[in-house]
């Protein structure tokens, strides 16, 4: 499992520096390279590399005549909760200085259908999620931000809430595979 997180953010590093240009967050000290060994935030980037690796495999493993599959009509397909998890991660981080993604606004869910761009935009998306625990400190975690209508939360929340996403879709994803008969990679049995 290790292995498999630091081949992730090796990945995830790769795609952030490889991207759209975009100013991940606006810091007033340089970001460190590395996540930090211990505390909240590290905790934070091995989850998200965690539900990200997950997100990006089962993503890679349906086929990509399924992307517009859904269960029922006015639920999502495949491709759009894929591409609710990217609107999700390219939103949130706003809350805490970063810019939005380049390319991805809110119709982007019901416009981006091809496969590969799903699965590029996943992968840049989870850099983006990843990137704003390295740009913030500790101590920021305490600081307050306005969310959606004004509510106040601390900069904690805002990156608790944005796994609470992933895992939310993850799940969806899940569901959305086996009942497509696609069993996630890592659920597999030798």
């Amino acid at each position: 499992m290790r292995r498999v997180r630091l081949l992730f953010l090796g990945a995830g590093l790769a795609v952030a520096s490889i991207g759209r240009a975009q100013t991940p967050v606006a810091a007033s000290a340089p970001a460190p390279l590395t996540a930090p060994a211990a505390g909240f935030r590290a905790e934070y980037v091995a989850e998200v590399d965690t539900v990200g690796t997950k997100l990006v495999q089962l993503a890679e493993a349906m086929p990509a005549d399924k992307y517009g599959w859904r269960p029922g009509p006015g639920v999502r397909s495949v491709g759009e909760v894929y591409m609710h998890v990217v609107a999700g991660s390219s939103m949130l981080p706003t809350f805490l200085g970063a810019s939005p993604m380049e390319g991805i606004t809110r119709e982007s869910e019901k416009t981006v259908t091809d496969k590969a761009k799903i699965v590029a935009y996943l992968k840049e998306s989870i850099g983006n999620v990843r990137a704003i625990a390295l740009k913030i400190s500790d101590a920021d975690l305490e600081k307050k931000v306005k969310i959606f209508g004004g509510q106040e939360v601390t900069e904690r929340q805002v990156l608790v809430r944005i796994l609470n996403h992933m895992h939310e879709h993850l799940g969806q994803s899940i569901a959305y595979a086996r009942m497509n008969g696609v069993a996630p990679p890592w659920s597999k049995s030798d």
